[in-house]
């Protein structure tokens, strides 16, 4: 792409703020003034106020600010302060002071690592006229230099006495801001980096129409005229092909440009020192500086209340579905790790390779994923982060926008008053006590095998499935570790994303059901306070062992006063779940029924009532006595017009 140039695209970056530090007399000053001015003053001060360049200063068009900084001891906090607010760090040494390019690795260098300034360096040998020695290259100085510490993006010799390149000094630190290396190369391995080359191969994809694999001369001229308002001539294609194919024959085939050598030709121009080119293509199609969609793309325009939820159309579900199909190549009905890795190889990274979603689906036995367990992750993380579900499915593909991937549900509140719930998804809280058996009842679901040792969950914990009911709906499980319980009960909007509480208790343990009866009226009392009341079921894990009486009829008791459906006996170690999730799903679809009513609630419900029958009294005499008032004066005008 001989013409793979141009005006690029500055991203988010308005203005690109430069802090010129060094060692005392490097040519700082002089270094500023020298582009403000294209020359050096006999006397210069000891430290310029802030410069600013004009913004058509270099082609990019970003403002560049300038900061000038005095590197005494008693100016320290201020150089320090200014160094955490740059864009960009350019750091001098003075080529005729052999002691100052020292001085980079003993002090400066790892001073701007303690005060974790992770921005690009530029170093800057000033005074490039008066060095005697003249034998030694800058490569040969840098290179170790470099190697060891990866911040510095660039370094240039310059004189401000004889102007020579003082404005590549302040183009090289603007560009890399505005274009910089980091997220696109990797310097140790010269190779692209992974996030960099799942993005080119989604663009690639996406210019890809006739879907043969390679880039056709006219595909790669309306690429090229997509990022660069430029056609390719046909001569620049062909030339373009003949690099390629010079330094990796599989790069072309007679077809066109294939996704090998579309990645090698950006590697090259990266090399070359051509970034603005890869970003204007990333930036072209969405990408931000950290090589995501930007925010604008992927976020999900409607507001909710806490006690709605977001979940996937039947559009999106659709769409996943054939993509499912398409990367199953073996047509076992499941996706293996590399055909789920090869998926989302055009997402940044996989979106599930860390909790809450790694291990939140059922698996097959080889760690295949079914199709419902697809659709159940992505179930997920619809509910849980709507704007990471809509990014990702851009990532695969999906062309629509958010109102025809996502859809709100109805307010829980509106769905107890309608006696049923439109949900295709419900979140379930799972609370227990300790050694009650909640991780066991999500392995369960999950189908997976039954452990007899013992393992602590620590952090909050998710298993989503499919569950066959009239329809196909997804119930996802969310454990609640005990020492978890309280706090996220001191928020009032606690439960208003929970559609079913499930209260673990290991049946043979007296004191594990009073530890879950205090949970079931702390969640019913919160329920009560914020309005957002919940359908509860008591779950009586363990049921191969013994039970202990007193907890079983105090259960029952329990529930009969608080109004809830009786204990649901299960044993996970013999795999009799007596229908406790089809259970929770029913009570999920009817919210009106199955919520628990405490003491206080009770009172404060026939308090209520009563006032409004008082009420309703006092506005029926009211009534009765204006109608008598009015009968009273028509008696009294007839008794005076007879009169």
């Amino acid at each position: 792409m001989a013409n793979y140039s141009g005006k690029s695209s500055s991203a988010e970056k308005t203005e690109v703020r430069l802090v010129v530090a060094g060692d005392p007399g490097t040519g700082k000053t002089s270094l500023i003034l020298a582009v403000q001015n294209d020359s050096v003053p006999q006397q210069v001060v000891s430290v310029l106020p802030t410069t600013r360049l004009p913004d058509d200063f270099y082609p990019d068009r970003v403002p560049v600010t300038i900061v000038d900084t005095s590197s005494s001891l008693e100016n320290r906090n201020k150089l320090a302060q200014e160094l955490k607010l740059a864009d960009a760090v350019v750091l001098t040494y003075a080529c005729d002071q052999p002691e100052t390019l020292d001085r980079l690795t003993t002090f400066w260098l790892p001073e701007l690592r303690k005060l974790e300034v992770r921005v690009p360096v530029i170093v800057v040998g000033c005074k490039l006229d008066a060095r005697e020695d003249t034998q030694v290259s800058l490569e040969q100085v840098m290179s170790p230099i470099m190697q060891k510490f990866r911040e510095i993006e660039t370094c240039i010799e310059c004189s401000a006495r004889n102007m020579i390149q003082i404005p590549e000094v302040f183009y090289y630190a603007q560009k890399a801001v505005v274009h910089p290396t980091g997220p696109l190369f990797d310097q140790e391995t010269q190779s692209l980096k992974p996030r960099c080359v799942r993005a080119l191969k989604r663009i690639f994809i996406i210019c890809d129409q006739d879907r043969d694999g390679t880039l056709s001369d006219a595909e790669l001229n309306d690429f090229q005229v997509k990022c660069f308002n430029a056609p390719l001539q046909p001569a620049e294609i062909v030339g373009v092909k003949k690099v390629v194919q010079e330094k990796m024959s599989e790069g072309v085939s007679d077809r066109g440009l294939t996704l090998t050598g579309f990645l090698f030709l950006h590697a090259l121009f990266i090399e070359k020192g051509r970034l603005e080119t890869t970003w204007t293509v990333l930036r072209k199609f969405g990408y931000d500086n950290e090589i995501k969609l930007r925010d604008d793309l992927v976020s999900v325009s409607f507001k909710r209340a806490p006690d709605q939820s977001v979940e996937l159309t039947n559009e999106a579900i659709e769409f996943l579905k054939g993509i499912f199909c398409l990367f199953d190549l073996d047509g076992d009905g499941a996706l293996r790790p590399a055909e789920l890795d090869d998926l989302f190889s055009t997402a940044p990274e996989s979106p599930w390779n860390e909790s809450p979603y790694k291990d939140a689906a059922e698996t097959t036995v080889v760690g295949g994923l079914s199709l419902d367990g697809f659709l159940s992750k992505w179930s997920l993380m619809t509910l849980l982060e709507p704007a990471k579900s809509l990014a990702n499915l851009i990532y695969l593909g999906y062309t629509g926008d958010s109102a025809s991937a996502l859809r709100l549900t109805r307010r829980r509140k509106l769905d107890r008053k309608k006696q049923q719930s439109e949900r295709n998804v419900f979140q379930c809280f799972v609370f227990g006590p300790t050694k009650a058996g909640k991780s066991a009842l999500l392995n369960s679901f999950l189908g997976r095998p039954f452990a007899e040792s013992y393992s602590p969950t620590t952090t909050q914990r998710f298993a989503a499935n499919v569950v066959e009911q009239v329809g196909r709906t997804t119930l996802i499980l969310r454990e609640i570790p005990e020492d978890e319980v309280k706090p996220l009960l001191s928020s009032k909007e606690s439960l208003s994303a929970c559609d079913v509480a499930v209260f673990v208790h290991d049946s043979s343990d007296e004191q594990s059901w009073k530890r879950a009866k205090e949970m079931l009226i702390d969640v019913a009392s919160n329920g009560e306070a914020s309005g957002f009341e919940v359908p509860c079921l008591i779950v009586a894990a363990k049921e191969d062992l013994d039970s202990y009486p007193t907890a079983i009829q105090d259960s029952v008791r329990v529930c009969r006063d608080m109004g809830i459906e009786a204990p649901i006996p299960i044993s996970n170690k013999m795999a009799d779940l007596n229908n406790v999730f089809s259970k929770i799903i029913n009570a999920a679809e009817r919210p009106h029924l199955s919520i628990p009513e405490t003491e206080a609630g009770r009172s404060r419900k026939q308090y209520r009532h009563l006032v409004n029958r008082s009420l309703m009294f006092v506005s029926v005499g009211a009534a009765v006595a204006v109608v008598g008032l009015a009968a009273y004066r028509v008696y009294a005008a007839r008794k005076s017009s007879s009169s």
